[in-house]
């Protein structure tokens, strides 16, 4: 099982279970509650528990490393503390947006299905039962494993729902960030390239011959305008399929001369025919293209406008977040800092929990406890 593939659909702990063991306890008269998961904050009618929290913190250790390999120590425990800070207010984020999505009714257990096939398929593996059990193997329940992308779903529609009517960008926006950042745009002579790979490791003539046929009507459907992107996704073999065949970009000199003769004859748009390799049948698609030297406005168009959206999206995400906080219902245990905690936020007193506590997310606005005199 590829680790780095489950890892990356398992984010940061977004729920928590809540585990309960009241009874009375040997040679005792009373009934003695014993606290097995600590709550460490509450929001609206979820927890999010010590757990919950350590799973985070484990987990942003191990992107640290990853991003930053081969920083120095000292750089690596600097980037380290400063995004510790915002763990909590994160794990807070993720449950406001997933009881956000589900107040609005937001169905994503088809895609719950499409995400798990993608994952199943990236792993060479035949089975969902063989993916479940992989699941298991790396210490998750496989309902916990679904929640998880099903949280994660959530959050994004919501987030995709909501900054779509509040991030605008205007042709004047583009102009100005293309004037004001040219030297991002001189680059050498690039291909922007995509996939569709057949392998043929451990064939035999006669099976090659029937993949090579796949292959070219493959091809013969993506000149009729089918779209390459969703074909990827269904019949490429390769690394990339789950998606939609990006390889990345590429100058002159960093591809087989046989690939580079393929593809930089090409404009934007355009596919090769079917390339035979030492492991496959290749069909690569000229995603974009960029000549040498200062691109013109209009190729890069499309990456001013993700750099423009990002730029403004962390903002408008953050009101929006805010706003949701002053709806809600959030508190926060003592010796634990939420660091978008708005004015007025309660405290969670030392408590243990009750058989009643709530276990699963759902949003359920509660009173705020009346503070000052």
């Amino acid at each position: 099982m590829k680790n780095g593939t489950l890892h990356s659909l398992v984010s940061l702990g977004f729920f928590a279970a809540l585990l309960l063991a009241c009874g009375p306890a040997r040679g005792q008269d009373k009934p003695k509650s014993v606290i097995v998961e600590e709550i460490i904050a509450r929001v609206n009618n979820s927890i999010i528990t010590l757990s919950d929290y350590q799973k985070a913190d484990s987990q942003l250790r191990e992107e640290i490393q990853h991003e930053c390999a081969g920083c120095a120590a000292d750089k690596m425990e600097g980037q380290y503390r400063e995004r510790m800070k915002d763990l909590l207010r994160d794990l807070i984020d993720q449950q406001l947006l997933v009881q956000r999505g589900k107040d609005e009714g937001a169905n994503v257990e088809a895609d719950v299905i499409k995400r798990l096939d993608e994952v199943r398929k990236s792993n060479n593996m035949t089975s969902m039962e063989e993916l479940e059990k992989a699941v298991e193997g790396e210490g998750l329940s496989w309902e916990e494993y679904k929640t998880h992308i099903r949280d994660n779903l959530l959050t994004q529609s919501v987030i995709g729902k909501e900054m779509h009517g509040r991030i605008v960008i205007g042709e004047e926006d583009i102009k100005k960030f293309y004037e004001e950042n040219q030297k991002e745009f001189i680059r050498p002579e690039q291909v922007v390239l995509a996939e569709i790979f057949l392998s043929t490791t451990g064939k035999t003539p006669e099976e090659t011959s029937v993949i090579l046929r796949k292959a070219e009507d493959y091809l013969n459907r993506l000149k009729k305008g089918e779209d390459f992107s969703e074909m990827a996704r269904r019949y490429s073999e390769g690394s990339t399929a789950k998606d939609g065949g990006p390889l990345g970009t590429f100058e002159r000199g960093q591809l087989s001369k046989q690939l580079e003769d393929a593809t930089f004859s090409l404009s934007r748009g355009g596919l090769t025919d079917v390339i035979q390799t030492k492991t496959g049948f290749e069909i690569l698609k000229v995603v974009d293209r960029y000549q040498a030297g200062l691109q013109p406005l209009e190729s890069v168009r499309r990456e001013i406008e993700n750099q423009i959206y990002m730029k403004k999206m962390q903002p408008a995400l953050r009101e929006y977040l805010a706003q949701l906080r002053e709806e809600s219902y959030v508190t926060v245990k003592p010796g634990f800092t939420d660091s978008a905690a708005v004015a007025g936020a309660s405290i969670i007193q030392e408590v243990e929990p009750t058989p009643d506590a709530p276990t699963k997310p759902g949003r359920k606005k509660l009173p705020k406890p009346k503070t000052g005199g």
